[in-house]
């Protein structure tokens, strides 16, 4: 499977295709919000 044939759901609940970004850049984070590195997180906003 390649990654834009995923579907993911937006943080207020609608379907969030990554076909939508085909071509260009993408960057996927994955994050724990009750892990110690919390504070980093302002630099990923």
């Amino acid at each position: 499977m390649r990654v834009h044939e995923y579907r993911f759901r937006s943080a207020a609940g609608a379907g969030m295709p990554l076909e939508r970004w085909t071509g260009q850049p993408l960057l996927l984070v994955n994050t724990a919000s009750e892990c110690g590195f919390t504070p980093q997180y302002a630099k990923l906003q």
